[in-house]
C-alpha cells in the first residue's frame, strides 16, 4: 500500500495540497487572525461583539438574508417551469431560448442594476413614458423591490441549467407508469418529476443563494437606504470616511460562517433525496398545441424577454449620445471613442489575459482534483476536494479580503498585480469545473483505462489520451460557466484592482460611479459580446445546447 502512495500522484497529491494552503488556508487564517488580533497585539472579540450590538450592522445581515431568501424562491418559482417546458415540449425558437436564457445570468449583476435605473429609475424611459401616456406611476426600482427583480432576472437561468439537465435524466419508463397509475399534468410534476429531481432543486436553490448573498454590485446601485451585508463588508475595508480592518475581517468570519451553516444545511437536505439514477430511455418531448402550448410560448418568450432586456438597452444606450450621465437624441460611436481613450483596449486586454490564465490553471486542477477523487481516492484526495470547495461558501469580498491581508504587504507585496487578481479569479471560480468535472469521470468505467493499460499503454499516456478526452463534456460544461463568471467578476476585483490591472467589468463600475453612463454602456457592451461569443464558441465545439454541473 505505501509503495502504491508513494509514486508520481502522490508527489502531485503532495504539491496541490502545498499550494491550496498557500492561496487559500493561509489567507482565511490570515483574516481569522486580523479578526481578533488587534493593531497593538491584544486578542479580543470586541469586533464581533461591535457587529451584533449594533442594529445597523446587524440589520445588512438580515436585510441580506430577507433579499436573499425572497430570490432563491422565486428564481426557482419561475426557472423550475421553464425549464420544465423546455425539457418536456417542443418549443419554437428552442435554441434561441437557450441562448437568451444564458446571456441574462452570464453578465456582471450590476449591470442589470445599472440598466433597470436607466429604464425604471425616477428618469428612467419606461418610467416617463408610464406617467406621460397612461399617467401611471412606476413602483421605485430601488431598495427590497428594485434588488429582488434584477437578480431574480439574474439568476433564474442558473435554476434553469441545473433542472433542464435533470429533468433530461428522467427515464420514460418512470413517466409511463406513473401515467398508468393515472397520475398525469400538474399531479405528476409535483408527485414524480419535481420529487426525482430534489436533490437539483436543492442545489440549484444553494447556487442561487450564494451568489444572490455576495452580490455587491446590484445592492450598491438600487439598495439607497437598503443596506446589504456585502456593501457593509467593503464600506469598512475601502470606506470613503476611512477603514476599519479588524470590523472588516470580523464580518468576512461572519460571512463565511453563514454561508458555511446554509451550505451545509443545503448537504443535508440533499442526502435526504439521494438516490441513483440513469435515463437509459430518455423522455420524448410532446408537441406544444392548442391554447396550452401558446401559453408556454408565452411564458419562456416573455420571461426572457424581460430578463434580456438590459442587456439590449445597454448594448442600444452605448450608441446614444451623451455628456455625463445625460443621454441626448442622436447617435454616434463617441462612446466608444471615449472609451478608447480611457484604456478600453488595456481592460479588454487584461480580461482575456487574466481570464484566460485563469481557467486554464482552473482547468488543469479540476482535471487532477477529479482523477485523484474518483479514481485514487484516499483521505489526502478528499481533504485535497474539500479545501478546493471552500470559495464555493466565501463571498468574493471575503477571497479579495484574504489575498489582500495575506499578499498585500512585503515579502509579496502583490496589491494591485495582474498575479493577485489571478489568483482571486481562480479561487473564486475552480469549484465549478471542478465540481463538473468529477460528475463526468464518475460516469466513466474504470475498465477503459484497464483495458488501455492492458495493451501496453502507459498510465500516463492513458490519463492523457483516453481519460482526460472522454471527461471533455464536462470539463467545458464547468469552464464556460468558470470562464463568464471570471470576465464578470466585480466583488473581489473591486478590492484588489489597480488602474494597470483594471477589466472591463470594472471600468464599467467605476464610469458607473463617476456618472459617465455613456462611458460605462460602451465598455458594458463590449463585455456583453465577448460573453455571448463565449457562449458560441463553447456550443460549437461542445455540439451541445446544454450547460450541466
Amino acid at each position: 500500500m505505501t509503495k502504491k502512495r508513494l509514486d508520481g500522484w502522490f508527489a502531485v497529491e503532495i504539491f496541490m495540497l502545498l499550494a491550496f494552503i498557500a492561496v487559500l488556508i493561509y489567507p482565511l487564517f490570515g483574516i481569522i487572525k486580523q479578526a481578533v488580533i488587534m493593531p497593538d497585539g491584544s486578542f479580543t472579540f470586541d469586533q464581533f461583539t461591535k457587529f451584533f450590538s449594533n442594529s445597523y450592522h446587524f440589520d445588512t445581515l438580515k436585510n441580506s438574508f430577507r433579499i436573499t431568501i425572497f430570490v432563491t424562491v422565486l428564481t426557482l418559482v419561475i426557472g423550475i417551469p421553464f425549464a420544465y417546458f423546455y425539457a418536456f415540449y417542443r418549443l419554437r425558437g428552442a435554441k434561441l431560448l437557450f441562448v437568451v436564457s444564458i446571456l441574462c445570468c452570464m453578465s456582471a449583476p450590476f449591470l442589470g442594476a445599472y440598466s433597470w435605473v436607466m429604464l425604471l429609475g425616477r428618469a428612467g424611459v419606461i418610467t416617463k413614458f408610464m406617467k406621460s401616456a397612461f399617467g401611471i406611476i412606476t413602483p421605485t426600482i430601488y431598495g427590497f423591490g428594485g434588488i429582488a427583480l434584477t437578480q431574480t432576472l439574474k439568476f433564474f437561468p442558473l435554476v434553469f441549467i441545473y433542472m433542464n439537465g435533470a429533468f433530461k435524466n428522467i427515464d420514460n419508463t418512470l413517466m409511463e407508469a406513473s401515467a398508468n397509475m393515472g397520475c398525469v399534468g400538474v399531479k405528476r410534476l409535483f408527485k414524480v418529476v419535481l420529487h426525482l429531481s430534489m436533490p437539483t432543486i436543492l442545489a440549484s436553490a444553494l447556487m442561487v443563494f450564494m451568489q444572490a448573498f455576495a452580490d455587491f454590485g446590484t445592492p450598491t446601485v438600487l439598495g439607497e437606504g437598503f443596506k446589504t451585508f456585502p456593501v457593509l463588508l467593503y464600506n469598512e475595508y475601502l470606506g470613503e470616511n476611512g477603514s476599519n480592518y479588524n470590523f472588516a475581517a470580523a464580518l468576512a468570519v461572519i460571512a463565511v460562517l453563514v454561508t458555511a451553516v446554509v451550505f451545509f444545511f443545503q448537504k443535508w437536505a440533499t442526502n435526504r433525496f439521494r438516490f441513483s439514477m440513469n435515463a437509459l430511455h430518455p423522455v420524448e418531448k410532446k408537441e406544444a398545441k392548442g391554447l396550452f402550448g401558446l401559453l408556454i410560448h408565452l411564458y419562456c418568450y416573455i420571461l426572457c424577454g424581460i430578463a434580456i432586456l438590459p442587456q439590449l438597452y445597454i448594448i442600444y444606450l452605448s450608441f446614444r449620445n451623451c455628456k455625463g450621465a445625460v443621454f441626448s437624441d442622436g447617435y454616434s460611436l463617441v462612446n466608444y471613442q471615449q472609451a478608447f481613450k480611457k484604456k478600453l483596449v488595456m481592460a479588454s486586454r487584461n480580461t482575456v489575459i487574466m481570464g484566460a490564465v485563469a481557467l486554464i490553471t482552473i482547468v488543469i486542477v479540476a482535471v487532477i482534483i477529479a482523477y485523484l477523487v474518483v479514481r485514487r481516492s484516499s483521505p489526502m484526495s478528499h481533504t485535497l476536494d474539500t479545501i478546493a470547495m471552500l470559495p464555493y461558501i466565501m463571498p468574493g469580498a471575503v477571497i479579495g479580503i484574504a489575498l489582500l491581508i495575506a499578499y498585500g504587504s512585503k515579502p509579496f507585496a502583490l496589491t494591485g498585480t495582474m498575479t493577485i487578481m489571478i489568483l482571486s479569479f481562480i479561487i473564486r471560480r475552480m469549484p465549478y469545473t471542478i465540481r463538473s468535472a468529477t460528475a463526468t469521470l464518475m460516469q466513466i468505467p474504470l475498465s477503459i483505462e484497464e483495458a488501455s493499460i492492458s495493451l501496453g499503454a502507459s498510465k500516463l499516456k492513458t490519463f492523457a489520451q483516453i481519460t482526460v478526452p472522454m471527461m471533455s463534456s464536462g470539463i467545458l460544461s464547468g469552464a464556460i460557466l468558470s470562464w463568464v463568471s471570471i470576465v464578470t467578476e466585480l466583488s473581489s476585483s473591486v478590492i484588489l484592482y489597480s488602474n494597470k490591472t483594471a477589466t472591463l467589468t470594472m471600468q464599467a463600475y467605476i464610469y458607473i460611479g463617476r456618472g459617465e453612463y455613456g462611458t460605462a454602456a460602451a465598455f458594458a457592451a463590449i463585455l456583453t459580446v465577448i460573453t455571448a461569443i463565449s457562449l458560441f464558441i463553447y456550443m460549437a465545439v461542445s455540439k451541445s445546447e446544454d450547460v450541466r454541473l
